[in-house]
């Protein structure tokens, strides 16, 4: 195709190729907009048209990733962004590339007589568009993943929270699988709270916990040593018939810690500890 094509086709029938774009555009979305959405819809048409305008002037219809092209995919970089946040499916988003084709192909129909000359440049206009398509695909598919892993980081938190029993103790309740990643979420958190409390007694519940293996019981003990250097002692609460079977059969050794079958034994073992005790309200006096 000649380099001058494009550019002048897309120059010359710019505003009918546009009003032709948007309306296939908003009928492929698959979703009712609001008239804000649609209104910003339009107005990133306008603006990518302009920019592949200026692109496809300089005679680089083959790379993509040439310097030409720089303004194009910031632009796709950050609309395929704002749509993974949105919520919008990688289609909805690689859609708005793919449907430009056929407004361009029937312009490009009507400017060229020569047919060998029009499959040459349906080629590779759909190879230029085939490019921008996948690169708004993996610019969209980078920012879900980005979004996948915060949210897992958040629920992370959310699942190890430090809770304050009484004054100088505190209870980090653990449900679920302990991996690698959640012990050093579980370990931060347990740090950055017995130094906010100036806490000297740290209860680890692991009641929620479906299987302690070797790995599980060298996360706890790496907890436990990490809340040693801070100044406070840990106890470990919830120590089932099975898992206590479970560690001695693996042979891991937790002489050194202060094991409870529950919670509320524990945190009897704790309050004795600092030398607090508690008296039922209203006990009648001998």
């Amino acid at each position: 195709m000649s380099p001058s094509t494009l550019p002048r086709l897309l120059q010359k029938q710019s505003d009918a190729l546009l009003e032709e774009w948007q309306k296939l555009l908003l009928k492929s979305m698959g979703r009712h907009l609001s008239p804000s959405d649609e209104h910003t819809l339009l107005a990133n048409t306008r603006e990518f048209l302009g920019l592949f305008l200026q692109a496809v002037q300089t005679g680089e219809v083959k790379d993509i990733h040439a310097p030409a092209w720089q303004q194009v995919r910031d632009f796709l970089t950050s609309l395929s962004a704002s749509r993974a946040r949105e919520g919008f499916t990688p289609t909805e988003t690689a859609v708005f590339i793919f449907s430009l084709k056929e407004p361009i192909f029937l312009r490009l129909r009507d400017e060229t007589q020569d047919a060998a000359r029009f499959a040459a440049e349906i080629w590779s206009t759909s190879q230029l568009l085939d490019q921008l398509g996948l690169f708004t695909t993996e610019a969209y598919q980078v920012t879900r993943e980005e979004i996948i892993s915060r949210q897992q980081q958040e629920l992370l938190e959310l699942s190890t929270p430090v809770v304050r029993l009484w004054d100088n103790i505190l209870a980090l309740p653990l449900i679920g699988t302990l991996d690698s990643n959640r012990t050093q979420v579980v370990m931060e958190s347990l740090l950055e709270a017995i130094v906010s409390t100036r806490s000297d007694i740290a209860i680890i519940d692991i009641t929620g916990v479906p299987m302690v293996d070797t790995l599980v019981a060298q996360h706890l003990l790496k907890t436990i040593a990490a809340a040693r250097l801070m100044g406070a002692d840990c106890i470990i609460s919830g120590v089932r018939p099975q898992i206590a079977q479970t560690i001695i059969h693996l042979g891991v050794d937790l002489s050194a810690v202060t094991t409870k079958a529950t919670l509320a034994a524990a945190l009897q073992v704790a309050l004795h500890r600092t030398g607090a005790t508690i008296v039922k309200a209203g006990a009648p006096s001998r």
